[in-house]
């Protein structure tokens, strides 16, 4: 919190606000949110002329607010003006991840005891889809992956759902123009892979056959906000068991979104 009202104090003191009133203060905050928001949907590296086609205020105010806001270190701006989200932000998404899974343990918890398999928690990190919670299943043979692992976002399905729930000029940013062949299912043509993510977007669930490693398989799902995705929700198991019960496993993971998305909302 005391981050927000010391960026909010060096924005009204680049602005030069004569005793702002609650509500200017308000409409400083909310306009260096759009503009980091917008910052991150673009995946960074704007200048300020095209940051400007991207938010609709005066270029003059966009200055001010990213000038302030590179003081606190919440964008960086590189030597040749290029803006980029800052280590501040950085360090508070780090937070937030584990603020994150730790409020989604109780959905994590009652659909491992629906299913006994292996369920995980990740989050978009960078171009990968890093691991910040899991609960083994208890069966001899099952899919484990190591919490802080990060998996390929095109041959995953925690990566999919992901790709699949953001904004698609972001998910074009994110995906090389060269896949990488894990197995002999991955999906190396770009083509093939956005047609995928557009069924991901009207079925609500990602499917990973084998594609990331011979002999698993896995269901994913995001879990949404209006602004992109938080976090995704997997439940990776043993090909031959997911062939049997891969019907089953989607709808557990919807539910488990919806569950997810209250949670969140509450």
């Amino acid at each position: 919190m005391d981050l927000v009202f010391r960026c909010t104090d060096y924005i009204r003191a680049m602005a030069a606000l004569p005793t702002p009133s609650p509500a200017s203060g308000i409409q400083v905050v909310r306009r260096a949110a759009l503009i980091l928001r917008t910052i991150g949907e673009q995946g960074g590296g704007l200048r300020l002329a095209e940051l400007a086609t991207h938010v609709d205020l005066p270029k003059t105010t966009i200055h001010r607010i990213v000038s302030a806001l590179a003081d606190e270190r919440l964008v960086r701006i590189d030597p040749s003006g290029r803006i980029w989200i800052g280590a501040t932000v950085t360090a508070l998404a780090r937070a937030g991840s584990s603020d994150l899974a730790v409020q989604l343990r109780p959905v994590l918890v009652d659909l491992h005891r629906a299913i006994d398999e292996t369920v995980d928690v990740s989050v978009l990190d960078g171009a990968g889809a890093r691991f910040v919670d899991q609960i083994s299943s208890r069966h001899r043979l099952r899919a484990v992956s190591t919490v802080g692992a990060s998996f390929p976002l095109h041959c995953s399905a925690n990566g999919k759902a992901l790709l699949a729930a953001l904004p698609e000029a972001v998910a074009a940013d994110l995906v090389p123009d060269r896949l990488e062949a894990y197995t002999f299912n991955t999906i190396v043509d770009r083509g093939q892979l956005f047609a995928e993510l557009a069924l991901i977007r009207a079925e609500g669930v990602a499917v990973d056959r084998e594609e990331h490693t011979i002999g698993i398989s896995a269901v994913g799902v995001a879990v949404g906000h209006e602004h992109g995705p938080l976090a995704a929700i997997s439940v990776p198991t043993p090909a031959e068991r997911f062939a049997i019960r891969e019907t089953e496993l989607r709808a557990a993971v919807l539910a488990a979104r919806l569950d997810a998305e209250a949670l969140l909302d509450a």
